[in-house]
């Protein structure tokens, strides 16, 4: 298959989903007046909010369709790491240190057990990024809802002078990739598909099964905080949904990917089994690096010592397109 016509027939239009939120936000003109007021516009990993010397910032994001996986193996207890990875990962771009969390948990019906065992997750996602859960919301949506969605918002604070926006990267930075610990959180409609039509998820896989290698909960990189501390770093950049197209929301400039992480094996199983193209692959998963680091050229060997796995894999390049080589990924 080429292009996107994988995730496509799974479920999900990358290019209609960007439309659908293009037309949603063209919407949202009214910004508060006075104290307290939004800083930049839409569009980037995380809101900013002007307080003082501060900025607040606030991101959103879920487990997505990985619940139906924790669903098929009965086993939830990761689930709220990833949800926790989600949110604090969007702040971690823009140099924000996570401090409080809420979560939504949607629902046909209340499951006593599943609900302990997602709050165990949660604990555990909390204590990884080092912030409170101060509140949340459980809705029983029967009729709306068939099976659990579990969703969250993170609150953020940094200086504003320390925010790293991406404003600063310019053609010649070097890109440093940080390893993913698997899939993560996102293509898991194509990834489901896949799997459900060649073995399921009790197959062996390494020295587990399928169906808990794609449970493994997505990376939390709360050490770019102390990245940041050391080195300049001009833009970073989480990847999710959309693969390396996210570095797309970082600059007008382009970036050439021209030495990749090498994919966990996982990614190899899934593109032959389902006969994905590599672009796309490219722009579903985070084929193995789950973050990126954009740092001028003297600052990479620093940065690249600074976290075990992670590798100098590209560039930032004047023209204005992602490219794994000599591969245009649209």
């Amino acid at each position: 298959m080429t292009n996107d016509q994988a995730y496509r027939e799974a479920g999900v239009d990358i290019r209609l989903e960007a439309d659908g939120v293009a037309a949603l936000v063209r919407e949202l003109t009214y910004r508060r007046q006075g104290a307290n007021a939004p800083i930049g516009g839409l569009g980037h990993f995380a809101g900013l909010i002007e307080f003082g010397p501060y900025v607040l910032a606030l991101a959103t994001d879920g487990v997505g369709t990985k619940m139906l996986i924790a669903d098929a193996v009965g086993d939830w207890s990761t689930v709220g790491i990833d949800c926790i990875a989600m949110n604090v990962n969007d702040l971690y771009v823009m140099n924000l240190e996570p401090v409080a969390f809420v979560d939504y948990i949607a629902t046909d019906r209340i499951d006593t057990a599943k609900m302990a065992s997602l709050g165990r997750g949660l604990n555990e996602g909390a204590r990884l990024a080092n912030l409170s859960i101060v509140g949340g919301e459980t809705a029983t949506l029967a009729g709306l809802v068939n099976g659990l969605d579990l969703a969250g918002a993170v609150l953020g604070v940094q200086r504003r002078e320390l925010v790293v926006s991406g404003e600063a990267c310019r053609p010649g930075d070097l890109v440093v990739g940080l390893p993913s610990s698997g899939v993560h959180s996102n293509g898991l409609s194509l990834a489901r598909r896949i799997a459900e039509a060649h073995g399921g998820y009790d197959q062996p896989f390494g020295d587990s099964t399928l169906g808990r290698e794609l449970l493994t909960p997505t990376r939390i990189y709360s050490e770019v905080l102390s990245i940041t501390a050391a080195h300049e770093v001009h833009g970073m950049c989480h990847i999710t949904g959309g693969g390396l197209l996210n570095l797309n929301r970082l600059t007008r400039y382009g970036f050439v990917i021209d030495d990749p992480i090498t994919p966990p094996p996982v990614f190899a199983w899934l593109q032959e089994q389902g006969g994905v193209s590599t672009p796309e692959m490219y722009r579903t998963f985070n084929m193995g690096m789950g973050f990126a680091l954009v740092v001028p050229e003297n600052e990479a060997d620093g940065v690249v010592r600074a976290v075990p796995g992670a590798q100098l894999v590209g560039r930032c390049t004047a023209e204005p397109e992602i490219r794994l080589g000599d591969v245009a990924i649209e």
